[in-house]
């Protein structure tokens, strides 16, 4: 998986997300527009804190609607890769960054949900950086405050959500 436009996510996110997007779309959008209708018949738009606060609300609603058909339109559903020691989407990474041991799941932060593992994107700087390593490899990447990071792969497993 080279293309980080695509994510991979377990069934269990999958239709969790789902579930989640279908909430939104119906049950959310009826609420948000109940609020905002009742807000309006309390008078000046301009004073009402109930309206600008349920507009703000329906545009969060918005936002994570948006989030969640663009995740789930490109997503790749399915169990986690088998780990053959090599750095990929959907792997948990033990790594010595900077001389501190650090375990993550590299992939997207809401196939690890429920779990206490730190996520970090294949797309961000740092998982950029470790894709495709294998256990013993180091690479030192450029942090988005322009600092020189090294990090060293000391242990590649398969994610048990």
């Amino acid at each position: 998986m080279s293309d980080t436009s695509v994510t991979w996510l377990t069934q269990d996110a999958f239709d969790r997300l789902t579930a989640e997007l279908e909430q939104l779309s119906v049950e959310g959008r009826t609420e948000i527009a109940k609020k905002i209708e009742s807000a309006r018949e309390e008078g000046d738009l301009k004073e009402n804190g109930g309206y600008h606060a349920a507009k703000e609300e329906q545009g969060k609603i918005e936002a994570r609607i948006r989030v969640l058909t663009q995740l789930l339109r490109t997503a790749t559903v399915g169990d986690a890769p088998e780990s053959h020691g090599v750095v990929e989407p959907g792997t948990v990474v033990t790594a010595s960054i900077q001389g501190d041991k650090s375990t993550f799941l590299v992939g997207n932060r809401e196939m690890a949900a429920g779990s206490d593992l730190d996520v970090y994107s294949e797309a961000s700087p740092l998982g950029t950086a470790i894709i495709g390593l294998k256990i013993g490899d180091s690479k030192t990447y450029t942090a988005p405050n322009g600092k020189a990071i090294t990090v060293e792969i000391l242990k590649v497993e398969t994610f048990q959500p």
